[in-house]
This record gives structure tokens, C-alpha cells and sequence, in this order.
């Protein structure tokens, strides 16, 4: 079985975004970027698997511009056996990615996506979905195990009451959540393997797919700056100020 398992560029989560002067979106230049986690979180589930047996290959997806390919690169270097790299230079929306990865999943005949459940840039959270839907395929998101059979894969998801067993019939989409593993460092050797591991590069035409946007950003903003706390004297003090001033009992 094939696995495919789209990846990401995104700000590092380390970095402190900043918002544009113009407050048209966030700033990029001169910012470490670097892969979204839960595709990181993804990649290594897909390695797992293939270490178990059940895969023959996996197979990098990123669609960005020409730096993506170092996002794919990193995959490589964890134990993943080749990359496509879809080239756009504007914000691609979740809808446009998921067509693009739709049509490479007809052209590469996987078994089984494997998606992070959202990237930390916009936080969607909707390409999984989006694709198991335009492919018709079974999907589990927000999955905190995985459990893949021959014919179908035993998910347990995180839920609000606690957790929700499933089980879907592949081929399918999974999202993954952050509890499902702890992704591995690429070693040295890995690393230097990963530079003659094949990319492919391909383009939003050669796929058939319109990227043009649907949605406009009208204006970034910062969140509010949190006010300073005071000191109080008494716990009869505290108790009225909650009360009467913050009002929450």
C-alpha cells in the first residue's frame, strides 16, 4: 500500500508572528519557516505504519512555492521515500489544496491520506475533509490512535465526553491530533540520503485545477494586549472585585 501525506510550509511555531504595517497579513521576510507540526505528527504516523509492514511507500505532498521543497526535504530526511511539489506563489485556500491533492491521488493511487488536522498558520482545519469528500472516501479526523487492518483502519478520537472509538473502510482520510505520536529527528545520515530522494514538480494547470482565490483578507490584527493584574489586600477584597468588577461569580 501507498501512503500519501500532504505537508506544509508554515512560520515555525517558535517565532513570534508579527502583523504587517498595512495589516494585510503576517510578516514572512527574513522568518524561519518550517513544517507544520501535525503534518510532522503525520509523517511519522505513516513511517510507523511502513516499519510495521503494512506500506510499501509513502509519498510527500506540498503545495507552496520553491521553499516548500525544503518542507518536503525535512520528510525525507524522517524516512520518507520521494516528494511532489505542487509550485503556486499565492495563498493557495483549503478548497484549492484539497482539488490539487485530488487530483494527485488519482495520478498516484494511494491507500490510505494521512493529513495533519489543520495547519498553525490559518487554522482551518478543513483539507481533510474537503478531500475525503471530493474522493468519496471514508474519513476519521482528529485521530489520537490508529489502528490500520487489511481492509479497514480502527480510529480513537478525542471528544469532548472523552473518547470516540471508529472504524472506517479504506481507502480513507485521516486527520491526525497531536497525542498520536512524537515525531523522530532526522538523523545526519538521513539527511544527507534525503538530498537524492526525487521530487517531482508539478503545476496547478498540468493538474487541472483552478487556483484562483474565493476569499479576500480585509485586515490582520493583533490580539488584544492583556492588561496588567493588581494586588489586593484581603480575601474579602478579592471576592468583591471578582464580583462586582469582573463579574464572574
Amino acid at each position: 500500500m501507498k501512503i500519501l501525506v500532504p505537508v506544509k510550509r508554515v512560520i515555525d511555531y517558535n517565532v513570534k508572528v508579527r502583523v504587517k504595517p498595512d495589516q494585510s497579513g503576517v510578516e514572512l521576510a527574513n522568518v524561519k519557516m518550517a513544517m507544520n507540526p501535525f503534518d510532522e505528527i503525520a509523517v511519522e504516523q505513516a513511517l510507523r505504519i511502513k516499519e510495521a509492514g503494512r506500506a510499501d511507500e509513502i509519498v510527500l505532498v506540498s503545495v507552496g512555492p520553491s521553499q516548500s521543497q525544503e518542507t518536503i526535504r525535512t520528510g525525507l530526511a524522517m524516512g520518507a521515500d520521494r516528494g511532489i511539489h505542487i509550485e503556486a506563489d499565492q495563498d493557495i485556500e483549503p478548497l484549492a489544496v484539497a482539488k490539487l491533492l485530488k487530483a494527485v491521488v488519482k495520478k498516484e493511487g494511494p491507500g490510505l491520506v494521512i493529513c495533519g488536522k489543520q495547519a498553525i498558520d490559518d487554522d482551518s482545519n478543513q483539507t481533510g475533509q474537503m478531500l475525503s469528500a471530493l474522493l468519496g472516501w471514508a474519513q476519521a479526523t482528529f485521530a489520537s490512535s490508529v489502528e490500520l487492518g487489511s481492509e479497514k483502519a480502527k480510529i480513537i478520537r478525542e471528544v469532548d465526553g472523552g473518547l470516540e472509538h471508529i472504524e472506517v473502510v479504506l481507502p480513507a482520510v485521516i486527520t491526525v491530533d497531536l497525542r498520536l505520536n512524537e515525531p523522530r529527528y532526522a538523523s545526519l545520515p538521513n539527511i544527507m540520503k534525503a538530498k537524492k530522494k526525487p521530487i517531482d514538480s508539478l503545476s496547478a494547470d498540468e493538474l487541472g485545477v483552478d487556483t484562483t482565490p474565493r476569499l479576500k483578507v480585509v485586515k490582520v490584527e493583533e490580539p488584544a494586549a492583556r492588561s496588567a493584574g493588581i494586588k489586593v489586600g484581603s480575601v474579602a477584597e478579592l471576592v468583591d472585585k471578582l464580583k462586582n468588577e469582573a463579574k464572574v461569580i
